[in-house]
């Protein structure tokens, strides 16, 4: 690394090291108060409305830390909260049910805990890069000349270790400056560095939270394999149903039809014709039906031109107006492609159903070793996670593949239903 990538690279550290050093001091200081305040508050029952609106700027808070020291320094810290179960209560039920979950989470403490260290060690440490290379000005200033009025006024000024009180020590003091900034151009990045380090120790999850959470991921596993088992075996019975309602039940009526013709093709001839006009009829529909069966079981679109296309397909034949965005690179795996396709095809159904929307979009995306799926609609809104609901089985469809769904409907609309499922594009 040559001396001016250095350099620059020192100042850019120092400027960052300034802007923690407030952040930490002012945000820790704040929230950290709030926080304590607002959870006394819960001997008054105010805090219960007050905690969770606290806790949620922790969180915030913590997240962009954990953000800015991944993009500045390469530090990578793991978010460590417990998710909320789905289909929580709302109003003043439900805000109680969040505290106490936020509350008996262990990350919540750890950090309060961190906001204390953040606010002390933290500030030093990132308040470091900026001083070592500005305090080198002070120095040269006191050389220059402003040490003399500063001694006759008051007996000298104090430059680090150094006492000025004449131009040799204020000369000294100039030299020691150049010192400072020659150590922070050396060390800036690694101060800077430092206090992220310093976060991680405490923002990070601990060994026996991520026990904890694998835990928890081996049940969710466990219980997204039985719903998948069961939905396989549903399925099953239903594509056997309607084989022997509907495509078997005309083949055979087909079958009867012809052995008629046959009987009937010499003594009858036009009644044989009307026979075989109505078997080719019924020929054509069981072969609608068998595509229609197919189409259920995984559409052709789906496997020739992809999940973005297959989308699109479906938005055609939707009632209302419907746009949708896909921005797909690459082609996602099958299995996931057409649980994907499903759970779309689920949620707009929903939506023509339930909402009563008249415009629909859809969002089709991937980044960060995630696909991310968007239907969004401007209906009357009200749509909630819950047994017995359309979104749970699309829930139930994405936790096989370790998906998640989230809902935003709040009464008047519009709705977002949101999926996200971890995969990587071929």
């Amino acid at each position: 690394m040559d001396a001016m990538t250095r350099l620059k690279d020192a100042v850019i550290a120092g400027a960052r090291g300034l802007y923690l050093a407030i952040v930490s001091l002012v945000g820790s200081i704040v929230l950290f108060v709030f926080s304590v305040v607002s959870i006394a508050f819960l001997l008054l029952g105010v805090g219960f409305l007050t905690t969770p609106v606290v806790l949620t700027g922790v969180r915030k808070y913590a997240d962009a830390h954990r953000a800015r020291a991944e993009e500045w320094s390469g530090v990578r810290i793991a978010v460590p909260y417990r998710p909320f179960p789905t289909g929580m209560r709302r109003g003043l039920t439900g805000q109680v049910e969040r505290c106490s979950l936020m509350l008996k989470d262990p990350a919540t403490w750890r950090d309060l805990q961190w906001l204390l260290v953040n606010m002390t060690a933290g500030f030093v440490v990132a308040i470091l890069a900026p001083a070592l290379l500005l305090y080198m000005l002070y120095g040269w200033v006191l050389a220059l000349g402003v040490w003399e009025p500063i001694h006759n006024a008051g007996g000298g000024e104090w430059y680090a270790w150094i006492h000025v009180t004449s131009q040799s020590t204020a000369n000294q003091a100039a030299a020691l400056g150049v010192g400072f900034f020659v150590l922070g151009v050396l060390v800036n990045t690694s101060l800077v560095r430092s206090h992220f380090l310093l976060a991680r120790a405490f923002l990070a999850p601990t060994a026996a939270m991520r026990e904890r959470r694998l835990a928890d991921r081996v049940d969710r596993l466990t219980e997204t394999r039985h719903d998948a088992v069961d939905n396989s075996a549903a399925e099953l019975r239903r594509i056997e149903r309607d084989l022997h309602d509907g495509a078997q039940a005309r083949l055979v009526a087909m079958g009867m039809d012809l052995g008629t013709v046959e009987a009937l093709i010499e003594t009858d001839p036009a009644k044989a014709k009307q026979l075989l006009a109505k078997a080719r009829h019924d020929s054509g529909e069981a072969l609608t039906e068998l595509r229609d069966l197919v189409r259920g079981i995984h559409p052709p679109v789906l496997a020739e031109r992809g999940l973005g296309d297959a989308v699109k397909a479906l938005a055609l034949r939707m009632p209302v107006s419907t746009e949708v965005d896909v921005e797909l690179p690459g082609r996602v795996e099958a299995p996931v492609e057409s649980a994907a396709y499903f759970a779309v095809s689920e949620s707009l159904t929903n939506v023509i159903k339930h909402a009563g929307a008249d415009r629909i979009w859809v969002d089709v995306h991937h980044a960060d070793g995630m696909l991310r799926i968007a239907v969004t609609d401007n209906g009357k809104g009200g749509a909630v996670l819950g047994a017995g609901s359309g979104l749970s089985g699309i829930e139930r469809r994405l936790g096989t593949f370790d998906g998640v769904l989230a809902v935003s409907s709040p009464a008047g609309g519009p709705t977002m239903v949101t999926m996200e499922i971890p995969c990587a594009l071929s």
